[in-house]
Parts: structure tokens; sequence; C-alpha cells
């Protein structure tokens, strides 16, 4: 099995704007980033080329434009951090992970529904 790099929260916040876009160039990404932190252009682009140098990112430069894509997934990202989390903040214990999400933000109906069905999921199995 080949070891997942984990992004650093800057990298993080790249790839969560290239799996939002799906592919985006170095300003589409600079801009939205833009809008909530105060970054600089050029270090958008070193960010994307330290990314793409581990191998976070995919980069098609066929065209005077670079455009850049994520090349892991969002969801084995998310698995990844989230098992590592669970890991060193809670001792191992998914329980303990879900019990202070929990108490820490009221879920909606929606939310509380799916996961209703997630745990009606796994009781199933």
């Amino acid at each position: 099995m080949v070891k997942q790099i984990k992004p650093t929260e800057s990298e993080l916040e790249i790839l969560r704007v290239l799996w939002d876009k799906s592919a985006a160039t170095v300003r589409e990404v600079h801009e939205v980033l833009s809008e909530h932190k105060d970054s600089g252009y050029t270090t958008t682009l070193k960010l994307l080329q330290i990314m793409f140098e581990k191998g976070l990112v995919k980069r098609d430069d066929s065209s005077k434009t670079h455009i850049y894509r994520a090349n892991v997934s969002r969801e084995n990202t998310q698995q990844q951090l989230v098992g590592k989390m669970i890991d060193s903040l809670f001792g191992g214990s998914s329980t303990q992970l879900v019990m202070q999400a929990l108490g820490n933000q009221t879920p909606n109906k929606e939310e509380l529904e799916a996961i209703q069905q997630m745990l009606d999921n796994l009781k199933k199995q």
C-alpha cells in the first residue's frame, strides 16, 4: 500500500478549491483563497508547485496557463485525517470523536436523519 502524503493546512485549503472546481488555474485558486485569507499570488503559485512535486495535484501544462487538478480524493484525504485525529486526540475512540462533534454543534434535521441512517446501516452489518 502506498502511503498518502498528508497535506498541510494551506495545502488543504487549495485542495478544497480544486475539489470544488475540479480544475483551476493558479489565479482562480488564488481568487478563491483571497476571499477569506490575505495571501499573495506568488505564495499560491509556490504552494501549487510544491503540491505538484509531492504528488498532491496534477498539472496540465499543455497551454500557456497551467491547469491544476487534485491528485488525491476528498474522501481518502478526509478518512486519513480523521483517522489520524481519532488516534492522536481521542485515543483511538471514534465514539469520543462523534460525541465531541455532536456536543459542539447541533445538527439540523437532515443531518440527524443522515446520522440515523448511517447508524442503522452499521447495526445491520
